[in-house]
Protein backbone atom coordinates (compact mmCIF):
# COMPACT_ATOMS: atom_id res chain seq x y z
CA UNK A 1 0.00 0.00 0.00
CA UNK A 2 2.87 2.45 0.99
CA UNK A 3 4.26 2.33 -3.09
CA UNK A 4 0.52 2.76 -3.90
CA UNK A 5 0.48 5.75 -1.87
CA UNK A 6 3.33 6.86 -3.38
CA UNK A 7 1.80 7.03 -6.55
CA UNK A 8 -1.44 8.62 -5.35
CA UNK A 9 -0.12 11.20 -3.97
CA UNK A 10 1.76 11.93 -7.40
CA UNK A 11 -1.46 12.13 -9.34
CA UNK A 12 -3.53 13.87 -6.88
CA UNK A 13 -0.68 16.76 -7.03
CA UNK A 14 -0.51 16.36 -11.05
CA UNK A 15 -4.04 16.73 -11.23
CA UNK A 16 -4.40 19.82 -8.76
CA UNK A 17 -1.23 21.51 -10.62
CA UNK A 18 -3.52 20.86 -13.85
CA UNK A 19 -6.91 22.06 -12.22
CA UNK A 20 -4.84 25.56 -11.50
CA UNK A 21 -4.04 25.39 -14.92
CA UNK A 22 -6.90 25.03 -16.97
CA UNK A 23 -8.98 27.76 -14.39
CA UNK A 24 -6.09 30.23 -15.15
CA UNK A 25 -6.61 29.62 -18.79
CA UNK A 26 -10.48 29.70 -18.58
CA UNK A 27 -10.14 32.96 -17.23
CA UNK A 28 -7.82 34.89 -19.89
CA UNK A 29 -9.84 32.91 -22.66
CA UNK A 30 -10.19 30.15 -25.24
CA UNK A 31 -8.75 29.15 -27.98
CA UNK A 32 -10.87 26.63 -29.62
CA UNK A 33 -10.92 24.21 -32.70
CA UNK A 34 -12.77 20.59 -33.82
CA UNK A 35 -10.94 17.46 -33.91
CA UNK A 36 -11.46 15.12 -36.41
CA UNK A 37 -15.46 13.54 -35.48
CA UNK A 38 -15.88 17.54 -34.99
CA UNK A 39 -15.13 17.42 -30.97
CA UNK A 40 -13.47 20.39 -29.65
CA UNK A 41 -10.59 20.76 -28.32
CA UNK A 42 -9.21 24.20 -26.87
CA UNK A 43 -5.43 25.66 -26.18
CA UNK A 44 -5.88 24.52 -22.40
CA UNK A 45 -6.62 20.76 -22.99
CA UNK A 46 -3.20 20.95 -24.69
CA UNK A 47 -1.42 22.80 -22.07
CA UNK A 48 -3.01 20.29 -19.53
CA UNK A 49 -1.93 17.25 -21.76
CA UNK A 50 1.55 18.71 -21.72
CA UNK A 51 1.93 19.00 -17.99
CA UNK A 52 0.74 16.10 -16.83
CA UNK A 53 2.88 14.07 -19.40
CA UNK A 54 6.10 16.30 -18.26
CA UNK A 55 5.20 15.69 -14.41
CA UNK A 56 4.12 12.03 -14.40
CA UNK A 57 6.38 10.45 -17.09
CA UNK A 58 9.38 12.87 -15.88
CA UNK A 59 8.70 11.00 -12.24
CA UNK A 60 7.73 7.62 -13.39
CA UNK A 61 9.71 7.39 -16.88
CA UNK A 62 9.11 3.72 -17.17
CA UNK A 63 5.45 4.09 -17.57
CA UNK A 64 3.54 3.96 -20.09
CA UNK A 65 1.39 6.81 -21.48
CA UNK A 66 -2.47 7.38 -22.77
CA UNK A 67 -4.25 10.41 -23.05
CA UNK A 68 -7.22 12.04 -25.45
CA UNK A 69 -4.73 14.66 -26.10
CA UNK A 70 -1.56 12.85 -27.06
CA UNK A 71 -1.25 10.86 -30.33
CA UNK A 72 -1.56 7.19 -29.60
CA UNK A 73 1.10 4.48 -29.95
CA UNK A 74 2.04 1.10 -29.56
CA UNK A 75 4.73 1.38 -26.74
CA UNK A 76 2.47 1.56 -24.04
CA UNK A 77 1.28 -2.13 -24.71
CA UNK A 78 4.71 -3.46 -23.73
CA UNK A 79 4.49 -1.87 -20.23
CA UNK A 80 3.01 -3.34 -17.11
CA UNK A 81 2.04 0.49 -16.00
CA UNK A 82 0.79 3.15 -17.69
CA UNK A 83 -1.00 6.54 -16.93
CA UNK A 84 -4.26 7.02 -18.25
CA UNK A 85 -5.22 10.61 -18.72
CA UNK A 86 -8.12 12.69 -19.82
CA UNK A 87 -6.65 16.39 -19.27
CA UNK A 88 -9.92 17.89 -19.30
CA UNK A 89 -12.99 15.76 -19.01
CA UNK A 90 -16.20 17.64 -20.13
CA UNK A 91 -14.46 20.06 -22.55
CA UNK A 92 -17.84 21.35 -23.63
CA UNK A 93 -18.56 22.19 -20.37
CA UNK A 94 -15.26 23.58 -19.43
CA UNK A 95 -15.68 26.26 -22.41
CA UNK A 96 -19.13 26.96 -21.43
CA UNK A 97 -18.03 27.89 -17.58
CA UNK A 98 -20.18 25.28 -16.13
CA UNK A 99 -18.18 23.95 -13.57
CA UNK A 100 -18.83 19.75 -14.16
CA UNK A 101 -15.30 19.01 -15.99
CA UNK A 102 -12.95 17.61 -14.23
CA UNK A 103 -8.98 16.03 -14.17
CA UNK A 104 -9.59 12.43 -14.57
CA UNK A 105 -5.56 10.55 -13.74
CA UNK A 106 -5.52 6.58 -13.16
CA UNK A 107 -2.36 4.28 -12.97
CA UNK A 108 -3.42 1.05 -14.46
CA UNK A 109 -1.33 -2.14 -13.60
CA UNK A 110 -2.00 -4.91 -15.65
CA UNK A 111 -5.22 -4.04 -17.32
CA UNK A 112 -6.62 -2.34 -13.61
CA UNK A 113 -6.55 0.24 -12.24
CA UNK A 114 -4.51 0.42 -9.34
CA UNK A 115 -4.08 4.36 -7.76
CA UNK A 116 -6.91 7.03 -9.44
CA UNK A 117 -7.99 11.10 -8.89
CA UNK A 118 -10.95 12.41 -10.81
CA UNK A 119 -10.09 16.41 -9.64
CA UNK A 120 -13.03 19.34 -10.17
CA UNK A 121 -11.60 22.15 -9.94
CA UNK A 122 -14.49 24.40 -10.65
CA UNK A 123 -16.47 22.09 -7.52
CA UNK A 124 -13.57 22.13 -5.39
CA UNK A 125 -13.98 18.43 -5.34
CA UNK A 126 -11.72 15.30 -5.03
CA UNK A 127 -11.95 12.25 -5.80
CA UNK A 128 -9.33 9.49 -4.48
CA UNK A 129 -8.74 5.82 -4.62
CA UNK A 130 -6.14 3.01 -4.48
CA UNK A 131 -6.87 -0.75 -4.87
CA UNK A 132 -7.87 -2.17 -1.90
CA UNK A 133 -8.21 1.04 0.11
CA UNK A 134 -11.51 2.36 -0.16
CA UNK A 135 -12.60 5.39 -1.73
CA UNK A 136 -12.13 8.76 -0.46
CA UNK A 137 -13.82 12.64 -1.65
CA UNK A 138 -11.83 15.77 -0.52
CA UNK A 139 -9.92 13.22 2.07
CA UNK A 140 -13.59 11.60 3.18
CA UNK A 141 -14.60 7.95 3.27
CA UNK A 142 -17.25 7.90 0.60
CA UNK A 143 -19.38 4.76 0.02
CA UNK A 144 -22.38 3.75 -3.16
CA UNK A 145 -26.16 3.89 -2.42
CA UNK A 146 -28.06 1.26 -0.83
CA UNK A 147 -30.71 1.85 -3.36
CA UNK A 148 -32.69 -1.49 -4.33
CA UNK A 149 -35.39 -0.70 -6.88
CA UNK A 150 -34.86 1.39 -10.19
CA UNK A 151 -38.06 2.94 -9.27
CA UNK A 152 -37.67 6.84 -8.49
CA UNK A 153 -34.01 6.04 -8.77
CA UNK A 154 -31.57 8.68 -9.78
CA UNK A 155 -29.50 8.61 -12.68
CA UNK A 156 -27.29 10.00 -14.80
CA UNK A 157 -27.39 9.27 -18.88
CA UNK A 158 -29.22 10.03 -21.50
CA UNK A 159 -33.64 9.86 -20.72
CA UNK A 160 -34.28 10.18 -23.95
CA UNK A 161 -32.61 6.92 -25.18
CA UNK A 162 -34.27 5.13 -22.16
CA UNK A 163 -37.40 6.30 -22.69
CA UNK A 164 -37.59 4.87 -27.10
CA UNK A 165 -39.22 1.82 -26.35
CA UNK A 166 -38.61 0.16 -29.50
CA UNK A 167 -35.52 0.04 -27.97
CA UNK A 168 -35.94 -2.25 -25.05
CA UNK A 169 -37.69 -5.62 -24.72
CA UNK A 170 -38.36 -4.81 -20.92
CA UNK A 171 -39.62 -1.52 -20.29
CA UNK A 172 -37.45 1.04 -17.81
CA UNK A 173 -39.65 2.10 -14.47
CA UNK A 174 -39.52 5.66 -13.45
CA UNK A 175 -36.71 6.79 -13.10
CA UNK A 176 -34.69 10.49 -11.94
CA UNK A 177 -32.46 11.41 -15.00
CA UNK A 178 -29.36 14.17 -15.24
CA UNK A 179 -26.96 15.09 -17.58
CA UNK A 180 -23.25 15.87 -16.44
CA UNK A 181 -20.70 16.15 -19.11
CA UNK A 182 -18.02 14.10 -17.91
CA UNK A 183 -18.23 10.38 -17.62
CA UNK A 184 -15.45 10.44 -14.50
CA UNK A 185 -17.03 12.76 -12.76
CA UNK A 186 -20.86 10.64 -13.12
CA UNK A 187 -18.92 7.40 -11.86
CA UNK A 188 -17.63 9.63 -9.07
CA UNK A 189 -20.86 10.80 -8.24
CA UNK A 190 -21.92 7.40 -8.19
CA UNK A 191 -19.35 6.21 -5.85
CA UNK A 192 -20.06 9.00 -3.66
CA UNK A 193 -24.04 7.86 -3.53
CA UNK A 194 -24.78 11.50 -4.46
CA UNK A 195 -26.42 9.14 -7.72
CA UNK A 196 -27.91 5.51 -8.25
CA UNK A 197 -26.15 4.68 -11.73
CA UNK A 198 -24.47 6.22 -14.79
CA UNK A 199 -25.60 4.18 -17.82
CA UNK A 200 -24.47 4.20 -21.78
CA UNK A 201 -24.40 2.19 -24.43
CA UNK A 202 -22.07 3.33 -26.82
CA UNK A 203 -18.71 2.77 -26.38
CA UNK A 204 -16.37 4.84 -24.25
CA UNK A 205 -12.41 5.82 -24.53
CA UNK A 206 -10.28 4.44 -21.59
CA UNK A 207 -9.42 7.96 -20.50
CA UNK A 208 -12.72 8.71 -19.42
CA UNK A 209 -13.74 5.91 -17.26
CA UNK A 210 -10.41 4.20 -15.66
CA UNK A 211 -9.93 6.80 -13.10
CA UNK A 212 -13.59 6.33 -12.21
CA UNK A 213 -13.83 2.84 -12.82
CA UNK A 214 -11.59 2.08 -9.60
CA UNK A 215 -12.94 5.05 -7.55
CA UNK A 216 -16.51 3.49 -7.96
CA UNK A 217 -15.71 -0.02 -7.42
CA UNK A 218 -13.43 1.08 -4.33
CA UNK A 219 -16.74 2.71 -2.86
CA UNK A 220 -18.89 -0.51 -3.50
CA UNK A 221 -20.49 0.16 -7.08
CA UNK A 222 -20.18 -1.62 -9.49
CA UNK A 223 -19.07 -1.30 -12.95
CA UNK A 224 -18.63 -3.28 -16.32
CA UNK A 225 -19.99 -2.76 -19.53
CA UNK A 226 -23.18 -2.58 -20.85
CA UNK A 227 -23.24 -6.32 -21.06
CA UNK A 228 -22.05 -6.75 -17.41
CA UNK A 229 -18.49 -7.69 -18.86
CA UNK A 230 -15.78 -5.95 -16.54
CA UNK A 231 -13.55 -3.53 -18.22
CA UNK A 232 -10.31 -4.57 -18.78
CA UNK A 233 -7.59 -1.48 -19.62
CA UNK A 234 -4.51 -0.85 -22.00
CA UNK A 235 -5.74 -3.29 -24.52
CA UNK A 236 -4.38 -2.25 -28.53
CA UNK A 237 -8.44 -0.39 -29.13
CA UNK A 238 -8.36 1.50 -25.95
CA UNK A 239 -12.28 1.91 -25.54
CA UNK A 240 -14.97 -0.02 -23.36
CA UNK A 241 -18.58 -1.04 -25.19
CA UNK A 242 -20.57 0.52 -23.13
CA UNK A 243 -20.79 1.68 -19.71
CA UNK A 244 -23.27 0.11 -16.25
CA UNK A 245 -21.55 1.73 -12.71
CA UNK A 246 -24.67 1.02 -10.27
CA UNK A 247 -25.20 0.65 -6.44
CA UNK A 248 -24.56 -3.07 -6.17
CA UNK A 249 -28.59 -3.82 -5.65
CA UNK A 250 -29.30 -1.84 -9.33
CA UNK A 251 -26.46 -3.39 -11.46
CA UNK A 252 -28.30 -6.54 -12.32
CA UNK A 253 -31.39 -4.61 -12.74
CA UNK A 254 -29.92 -2.50 -14.93
CA UNK A 255 -27.72 -5.06 -17.15
CA UNK A 256 -30.52 -7.32 -17.54
CA UNK A 257 -31.92 -4.44 -19.70
CA UNK A 258 -29.05 -3.38 -21.41
CA UNK A 259 -27.57 -6.41 -22.72
CA UNK A 260 -30.64 -6.24 -24.96
CA UNK A 261 -28.07 -3.43 -26.88
CA UNK A 262 -25.91 -5.27 -28.98
CA UNK A 263 -22.09 -5.21 -28.48
CA UNK A 264 -19.87 -2.68 -31.03
CA UNK A 265 -19.01 -4.94 -34.09
CA UNK A 266 -15.24 -3.77 -33.94
CA UNK A 267 -14.95 -4.19 -30.02
CA UNK A 268 -13.69 -7.75 -28.97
Amino acid sequence: MNGLQADLDLIVEAAREAGALALSERAKGLNIRSKVGGSPVTHADLAVDALLRDRLLGARPDHGWLSEETPDGPDRLSKRRIFVVDPIDGTVAYMKDRPWWCVPIALVEDGRPVAAVVHAPALDETFTAVAGGGAFLNGRPITASDTADLDDAAVLGDARLFADVSLWPEPWPAMRWEKRNALAYRLSLVAAGAFDAAIATAPKWDWDVAAGALIAGEAGAKVSDHHGRPWTFNRPDPRQAGLVCAAPALWPLIVRRTRSIPLPADLP
